[in-house]
């Protein structure tokens, strides 16, 4: 007896998903969002914050218990022939105050200690937006290429077919229709390549964003040249506008705050202590009552304090060198990139306007020539590859001139 088996087929249509489109400044705030180092840097000002809390805290108080003043022969603790006993049971408690002024110090201090952590956030953040916009604007160029690629292709193609029919009818060298299918392998070898780099700057992208490097999305392709023609670079901007120079003016107001809770540390302290003592043998109850006081400005036990005070003026002297430094440092280097950016916009723009244009053409020539028999196969292959050559050139001179502009506004520190 034969089985029939039937097998049921269901067809079920094909989802299209889109891969999402991303801006720049939606990666730029993903990685504001989620990178580590951001969220590193909140759970450090936190925690700077909830210890700053405890700024104002005093000492624990101390309690202590037990005999006091008890002869070892406990014979001697009872009353006897009508002397009372010896020995007492003695509970003491002692508490030191702080003094106000350290105590409003020691706030400020620890209050600040975060706002340079703050900053350091900032300048971090920075360093990873001009990381992401290296990756983004190569990307960017590679679809440019890529496309220029496609292009290439087609007309190479064309070439080919026709080279193979002229060929036959006696019109065209074989070594022509050899080179033009040498340039379409060529092409074909380039855009893997480019593809590769392609899938690179998508991970580096989707890590940056903490994402996982796998995630497929696309990029909106607009580049946009921004003027810094006009602009004046001096010291004062930077000052103003770089978180790592506002971390170091913060760290520099830390060591004025730790000074005065060094000098502070120096005045005198007070404190006072009760103890109770309860008699044996009927002898009585007695009580101690005393003050204390701390005397830390003593030539002896101050010279610490001294020394980081001395110690804390002269680092804020060497901060305050530093920040000089790097505002000469990035006012040289911004006025620098922006010469460069000039003359790389002129470049791209003579690329634009005059040199592109004029290949295109010649090409055109060349191809209404080749069509009616009047110039060869080579003299269009070159006229195509002069021109793919200068495009391609044009596109490495943009990448070079948004490269230009990243770094330009990482030093001034510009999302």
């Amino acid at each position: 007896m034969k089985k029939v088996i039937l097998l049921s087929v269901f067809i079920i249509p094909s989802i299209i998903v889109h891969a999402q489109t991303m801006k720049l400044n939606d990666i730029l705030d993903s990685i504001r969002r989620s990178h580590p180092s951001v969220k590193m840097y909140d759970a450090n000002i936190r925690s700077m914050d909830a210890a700053a809390k405890g700024a104002k805290s005093w000492e624990a108080p101390e309690i202590s218990t037990g005999l006091w003043m008890t002869p070892y022969n406990t014979n001697l603790w009872k009353a006897n022939n009508g002397n009372t006993g010896m020995g007492q049971y003695m509970i003491s408690a002692e508490q030191m105050f702080p003094n106000k002024k350290y105590n409003d110090a020691n706030a400020a201090y620890m209050n600040e200690m975060s706002a340079s952590a703050k900053e350091d956030k900032k300048s971090t953040l920075n360093e990873l937006f001009a990381n992401a916009k290296k990756n983004y604007y190569e990307w960017t160029i590679l679809i440019k290429k890529l496309k220029l690629l496609d292009e290439d292709e087609k007309l190479l193609q064309m070439m080919q077919s026709n080279a193979e029919t002229r060929y036959k009818n006696g019109l065209e060298k074989v070594s022509a229709y050899y080179k033009v299918q040498a340039a379409i392998a060529t092409i074909q070898s380039t855009r893997i390549m480019m593809q590769n780099d392609l899938v690179q700057k998508r991970i580096a992208l989707n890590t940056l964003m903490n994402r996982n490097s796998n995630v497929d999305f696309s990029i909106d392709t607009t580049v946009t040249i921004k003027d810094y023609a006009g602009s004046v670079f001096d010291t004062s901007l930077f000052y103003t506008n770089r978180s790592d120079m506002k971390s170091i003016d913060k760290n520099i107001q830390l060591t004025y705050l730790k000074e005065q809770v060094e000098k502070e540390s120096l005045k005198t302290q007070f404190g006072i202590q009760y103890a109770n003592m309860f008699g044996f043998g009927g002898f009585p109850a007695q009580f101690t009552l005393m003050g204390t006081l701390k005397i830390p400005m003593a030539k002896w036990s101050s010279r610490s304090n001294k020394a980081n005070i001395e110690s804390l003026k002269w680092q804020a002297v060497a901060l305050q060198d530093q920040k000089e430094m790097m505002a000469n440092e990035y006012a040289g280097m911004a006025s620098g990139m922006q010469n460069e950016i000039i003359a790389k916009k002129k470049q791209v723009m003579l690329f634009q306007n005059s040199i592109i244009p004029a290949l295109k053409k010649n090409y055109q020539s060349m191809q209404l020539g080749y069509e009616q028999n009047t110039e060869e196969l080579f003299m269009l292959y070159d006229a195509w590859q002069t021109l793919n050559d200068t495009e391609m050139e044009y596109f490495d001179q943009l990448q070079q001139l948004m490269e230009l502009q990243t770094e330009l506004e990482r030093v001034l520190e510009i999302k």
